[in-house]
């Protein structure tokens, strides 16, 4: 059974947009735009004139959206760390500072459930500096050897995603003055990085917004986020809410792991227990600080979807020709879900149109087998 939650108020309110991110990433070799993909099949099911998926299957050579974050961060905390604290140095400037640089290299460390730990060891990798990747023994066998593969020293605990976090913030505060913490969850004393990783994720909504002019829709009515601590939902808020004619904003998260539902529910933060699912970036029980007064703000709904609902969103976009894992087909699951509450449906109307952000592919998190 998913959970639901609607805040009427929440389109009137404002934020303002970033813009300028998208010019560092164009400056990172391999990079293009993700493909935006109409799926009319989907329109019709949802009784809408159109949908449109936003495909993260192959993102800078990684098979997930997490590296627009992690770069963007990364490189914005070594380049303040190399005297420049007002932009991001490009990769090449990067890798000569580091070899510059007096001591130690630095060693980024990070915890994941999966695709943000892959992209913080690529990134390292890329700049040649250490990498040290904690994760949950409930990550996938093929994640767990993706960022091995990249080179990182791996640490896996047979705790929870939460627990790891702290398990890998205490290890960066005690290796040396040379370790960095690059996390993609807020809390109070560690606000910037995660805000880096926030912003560099405004290039996905700046990349939507000219690929649908290009399609000659000038106006969005539902904008589907799949959400674990609340990042990408904070990023798409705040990109929906800086201009006129906000869509809606829904975020959607697994039943198993529902910080975003509960907390808006019950007016503040809370932490929830977690338990497995198929959906294993979508695992984690704690909003990030810096997301949540966004969220609570400018969220407009929010949904749970459980494992079965998001396995069979997968099979549907494969076969519609879109490489989809389950954190991202979770998009369509939810706007299924969202579109039996009658409230939704005014909402949204039968000439509206839908954006679903599918944030990684099956290479990323691949389904159990069987499923």
């Amino acid at each position: 059974m998913s959970a639901m939650y609607w805040n009427p108020e929440a389109r009137a309110w404002r934020a303002d947009r970033l813009t300028g991110v998208i010019a560092f990433h164009r400056s990172l070799p391999g990079y293009q735009p993700t493909r935006l993909v109409d799926a009319p099949d989907l329109a019709a099911e949802f009784g809408v004139g159109r949908v449109l998926v936003k495909e993260e299957s192959s993102r800078l050579g990684l098979p997930a959206f997490k590296i627009l974050g992690a770069a963007y961060a990364i490189s914005r905390a070594l380049s303040a760390r190399y005297g420049t604290p007002d932009r991001a140095l490009a990769l090449d400037e990067l890798r000569a500072a580091a070899a510059a640089a007096p001591g130690a290299a630095v060693r980024l460390i990070a915890a994941t459930d999966g695709n943000h730990g892959r992209a913080v060891a690529h990134t390292a990798r890329l700049l040649g500096l250490p990498a040290q990747i904690w994760f949950p023994d409930s990550l996938s066998a093929e994640a767990k050897q993706a960022i091995a593969d990249e080179g990182a020293e791996t640490v896996e605990l047979a705790i929870p995603y939460d627990d790891v976090v702290d398990a890998a913030t205490r290890a960066a505060q005690d290796v040396s003055p040379d370790a960095m913490l690059i996390q993609d969850t807020a809390w109070p004393g560690y606000e910037q990085v995660p805000q880096w990783i926030v912003d560099g994720y405004s290039t996905l909504f700046e990349e939507a917004d000219a690929q649908l002019a290009e399609l000659g829709v000038m106006h969005l009515d539902l904008v589907a986020v799949p959400v674990g601590v609340g990042s990408l939902a904070q990023a798409a808020v705040r990109h929906y809410r800086s201009g006129s004619g906000a869509p809606i904003v829904l975020s959607v998260e697994a039943a198993a792991a529902p910080p975003i539902i509960e907390s808006l529910r019950v007016g503040e933060p809370v932490s929830v227990p977690t338990s497995f699912t198929v959906m294993s970036g979508l695992n984690c029980g704690t909003v990030s600080g810096n997301a949540w007064p966004i969220l609570q703000a400018g969220l407009d709904a929010a949904v749970t979807v459980d494992d079965d609902a998001a396995i069979r969103a997968v099979h549907d976009l494969e076969a519609l020709g879109i490489d989809s894992g389950p954190c991202g087909a979770a998009t369509l699951a939810g706007v299924r879900s969202l579109l039996t509450d009658v409230r939704a449906r005014d909402a949204i109307g039968p000439d509206a149109t839908v954006l679903l952000l599918s944030t990684e592919g099956r290479l990323a998190n691949p389904l159990p087998a069987g499923r």
